[in-house]
């Protein structure tokens, strides 16, 4: 008599994770998933290349401690990973492997061993820290003639004021920044979560002015796009941060030695609060 509830195969497993436990039962963000989806992709193909099985004929007890390590040595070795890549792609195995243990009780053990690889520890740089006067001339900067100069001034200001992750300020819409009446911008963070934060008279009156720039586009348009219109990459807004800081630095030479990033913004706005 066939068994009534069968152990669900490898590519069964892997299915449901993504769709049913990621997708509709924890809501992850789609930046996570895509996250998790490269993980695997690479996962794949170094078991495939180091035990000769394709996808479709692994199984769990095929994902043993001894191949993922070997899997995240070659992240690091061959791909020249760092230890924060490494350990975001072992948080996405542990996520997974947690899942499967209530689906596959045979494959326990293996499980088991491979939740304890540990995370690798490494040094966390210095973040560089800016005095108000600093800051003010790196927000001073951009020159406000120029299209792109304008935003970059509006955009980093919103993201000293809000204290926002780069990735907030730049998937902002135009309607989500009000600058009539009560300012406020209405952050779209981590997690789905999301919050409203009130923005200074400086702040808005440099948004509302950019706002008119930008006359032609609509509410759910970028509010800081890129040329072309689209999204601005974090790659392009950490180019135009170091245009603006060596500015900066002819009025306060020391800025030339400092590491500033769209991240150290969050650091430096919370300091200057306290």
């Amino acid at each position: 008599m066939p068994d009534p509830n069968p152990t669900p195969s490898f590519p069964i497993l892997l299915q449901r994770f993504f769709v049913e436990h990621l997708g509709n039962q924890r809501a992850v963000s789609p930046r996570t998933i895509a996250a998790y989806r490269d993980t695997f992709r690479l996962l794949l193909g170094f078991a495939a290349a180091q035990i000769g099985k394709e996808p479709t004929r692994l199984t769990l007890a095929d994902l043993n401690a001894q191949l993922i390590l070997d899997f995240l040595d070659h992240l690091e070795k061959e791909r020249s990973n760092g230890a924060r890549t490494r350990n975001a792609r072992l948080a996405a195995l542990r996520s997974f492997l947690k899942y499967t243990a209530h689906y596959d009780l045979t494959a326990l053990l293996v499980i088991e061993q491979v939740l304890a690889i540990p995370m690798k520890r490494f040094d966390r740089p210095v973040l560089g820290f800016l005095s108000r006067e600093e800051m003010q001339a790196s927000l001073d900067a951009p020159d406000t003639q120029t299209w792109a100069g304008e935003r970059d001034r509006a955009l980093f200001s919103l993201m000293y004021n809000t204290g926002a992750r780069v990735s907030e300020a730049l998937g902002l819409r135009v309607g989500d920044v009000v600058v009539d009446g009560t300012a406020v911008a209405h952050l779209h963070g981590k997690g789905r979560k999301d919050r409203s934060v009130p923005l200074w008279r400086t702040t808005t009156k440099m948004i509302r002015n950019w706002k008119r720039r930008l006359n032609g586009t609509g509410e759910q348009d970028f509010l800081f796009p890129n040329r072309g219109g689209r999204c601005m990459a974090r790659s392009n807004v950490t180019q135009r941060l170091e245009l603006a800081v060596s500015a900066a630095a002819e009025r306060y030479p020391q800025l030339a030695r400092r590491s500033i990033s769209p991240h150290t913004f969050r650091h430096i706005t919370t300091m200057h609060l306290m």
